[in-house]
């Protein structure tokens, strides 16, 4: 039976000097923490930040007994400001120029990768890139390739926040960064220089255990994705399709996330 704490939860902060910016990065630690057990990275998604995780971060910690890292992308949150667009291999950028620092900082060594959407591709990338340490991979409504289920889902969104009210209830989160952020989601997705764009190259390069989590009804992106991501990994894959779920399975259904992610890390170290 796997370690359960569901204990108090100690919660810090941080910014940290990353290569080409200063991040803000956030801690989630048991008071009862299992022994021995890696510490789980969170990588958000196109319009995240560790705020936009909410409880989910604590709770997390407090079921599987792991500490929980999260961190605001450069442009993110309450991370430096970030200018100019981003450049289509910025998903695996964040594994070579942004997530090294932050292992600096947390002196991690042994770590769990846990990305929602993009986020989810970029901890392909990180579990790829530092394969000897990374000992679990989980995957949350993460894109692999873009299908035109994800364009028009962006298409979509991008309309929405041309009310300025929508684009208000980011700025809570992100402040004045908060245009730059929907902007660098919709015209970096948007542009036909990344259609091309997928996890197919890296995957191969996975060899962890991996969990694929992804909404039925996800907006942005058909089954076909986590099944991709489970068929191209090299290690055991798990998927889990979530019935009457879209985008944001640890918001929608926190309590069945929370207890697929115990089972799949009890056995882990």
């Amino acid at each position: 039976m796997g370690f359960s704490a569901e204990g108090p939860v100690k919660a810090d902060e941080a910014w940290i000097a990353a290569p080409k910016a200063r991040l803000f990065v956030r801690s989630w630690t048991p008071v009862m923490a299992a022994p021995g057990k890696a510490p789980i990275v969170l990588f958000h998604d196109s319009l995240g930040c560790t705020g936009l995780w909410r409880d989910f971060p604590a709770a997390l910690a407090a079921r599987t007994g792991r500490q929980v890292l999260a961190y605001d992308r450069w442009g993110f949150g309450r991370s430096d400001t970030r200018a100019g667009g981003l450049a289509p291999d910025f998903v695996a950028d964040e594994a070579r120029s942004f997530f090294p620092a932050l292992r600096a900082h947390w002196g991690l060594g042994r770590f769990v990768a846990f990305g929602h959407s993009v986020g989810g591709g970029m901890a392909v990338h990180c579990a790829a890139a530092f394969a000897g340490d990374c000992v679990a991979l989980v995957t949350e409504s993460a894109q692999a390739m873009v299908e035109e289920r994800t364009l028009q889902g962006i298409r979509e969104a991008k309309a929405w926040f041309q009310d300025e009210q929508q684009v208000e209830r980011l700025r809570k989160y992100h402040g004045d960064k908060a245009r730059w952020v929907l902007d660098a989601w919709t015209e970096t997705w948007l542009a036909p220089p990344f259609a091309s764009w997928s996890l197919a190259p890296v995957l191969p390069a996975v060899r962890c255990p991996l969990l694929a989590i992804h909404g039925a009804q996800d907006e942005y992106g058909s089954v076909a994705q986590p099944q991709m991501i489970a068929d191209l990994s090299a290690g055991p894959s798990q998927l889990a399709i979530m019935d009457d779920t879209f985008h944001v399975p640890h918001r929608e259904r926190a309590d069945a996330v929370l207890e697929l992610m115990a089972g799949f890390l009890a056995p882990i170290e």
